[in-house]
């Protein structure tokens, strides 16, 4: 039987130009809305704007991805649309202008990458496990960002980021033509219908404990810039402190095969969950220890990457090849889209009127009742997941 060939290298590329780009959004955007002259409230709105698309937009193009076949033909319009308006912030800087485009870049951006996600999975087939190996490289692409525009807005004003970003979002959508369509059979055999996975209890307590996840990262990313700016920390501290999270997470991915042989996801994804209450806390309390924030920030190994891997692999399971374009997107849409939305629409809301510590607390609090989500419905009636990974 012949071995099949996966496209190693394209995969990891898109990654990787993908994360640079969220890399060099993330940590600084906020302080360029604020540059350009909003408050906390308008910067809490134009945040939630900015994932809220991921509701609607990956439901849309996965729905559209699985009926066709050709996921990355809706990748690579995607990306290319998300390129050119982007532009678009260097138009004006009205509130209300910046709403809108930030809608409209979000709706194509938003839509590439789980989209990407069911692509890689489809290629790697049977292989599932390297999946980390190629995630990873977009770590690596989001900490050289992180790294070197934070050295870069040392020297260079912040008006000077959305080119960065421009080029960065040209980079994506270059490296997408370059990766080949996966053999997705549009309709598959399996017998159940996306609404009957749905129904489970387990899928449902799965989008739950995800939303909650989400959620109390927030804060984290609209306002952690914000917030260790006010602490005097200079922009280079603040991008290595982003890149230390991401460097962890890297760590994470090289050894994740091993620990999906020793321990089961329900196992992995309790502790990711208990590890989050405790980031939380130290970075509302804490963040004028840097050394303790350092440890706040190696925790982000197990509260994004542990648990996203997790993810990916439940979608995978859970909704088979005839509905995993539909099952990333939701995963997408439910997690990062709402449960990202409402962390920063109440992060925003609170963050004046209530302080920092306390919007860090309830994140804390957010991650507290995933727990208990996770530890009722999720994996105890799953015995076989772990032989199913390995």
């Amino acid at each position: 039987m012949q071995a099949i060939r996966i496209p190693y290298w394209r995969l990891s590329g898109f990654y990787l130009f993908y994360f640079a780009t969220l890399g060099s959004f993330l940590p600084f955007w906020s302080l360029f809305l604020e540059a350009t002259g909003f408050n906390p409230v308008e910067i809490g709105e134009l945040s939630a704007l900015l994932v809220g698309t991921k509701i609607i937009a990956p439901n849309l193009w996965g729905w559209i991805a699985d009926h066709t076949g050709r996921s990355m033909r809706i990748i690579r319009i995607a990306s290319l649309a998300a390129a050119c308006l982007f532009v678009g912030f260097l138009m004006d800087n009205s509130y209300l202008w910046f709403a809108w485009v930030t809608v409209a870049f979000s709706f194509f951006w938003n839509a590439a990458l789980p989209q990407f996600e069911a692509v890689t999975l489809f290629h790697l087939r049977q292989q599932s496990h390297r999946y980390s190996q190629i995630r990873l490289w977009g770590s690596v692409g989001f900490i050289v960002a992180v790294v070197g525009i934070g050295r870069l807005l040392e020297s260079y004003d912040i008006a000077s980021l959305p080119y960065v970003i421009i080029a960065l979002l040209v980079s994506i959508w270059l490296i997408s033509l370059l990766t080949p369509e996966a053999a997705i059979m549009p309709h598959g055999d399996d017998q159940v219908g996306i609404f009957g996975i749905i129904g489970r209890s387990e899928v449902l307590a799965f989008f739950c404990v995800y939303l909650l996840l989400q959620l109390a990262h927030g804060p984290y990313y609209v306002f952690f810039s914000i917030y260790l700016h006010d602490f005097q920390y200079s922009t280079s501290i603040i991008g290595f402190l982003w890149a230390l999270g991401v460097i962890a997470e890297i760590c994470l991915f090289l050894v994740m095969r091993r620990l999906l042989k020793l321990f089961s996801l329900r196992q992995i994804l309790l502790a990711s969950i208990l590890l989050s209450v405790g980031r939380w806390l130290l970075i509302a309390w804490k963040a004028d220890h840097l050394a303790l924030l350092l440890f706040a920030q190696l925790l982000h190994a197990a509260t994004f990457g542990a648990a996203h891997v997790v993810a990916i692999h439940l979608v995978h399971d859970y909704f088979g090849s005839r509905h995993q374009g539909k099952g990333q997107a939701l995963y997408s849409s439910l997690s990062f889209g709402l449960g990202g939305m409402l962390g920063s629409l109440y992060s925003g809301y609170l963050w004046e009127s209530y302080g920092p510590q306390v919007v860090y607390s309830l994140a804390a609090l957010a991650s507290s009742i995933a727990f208990i989500f996770a530890a009722i419905w999720i994996g105890r009636a799953r015995k076989q997941e772990k032989a199913a990974i390995i």
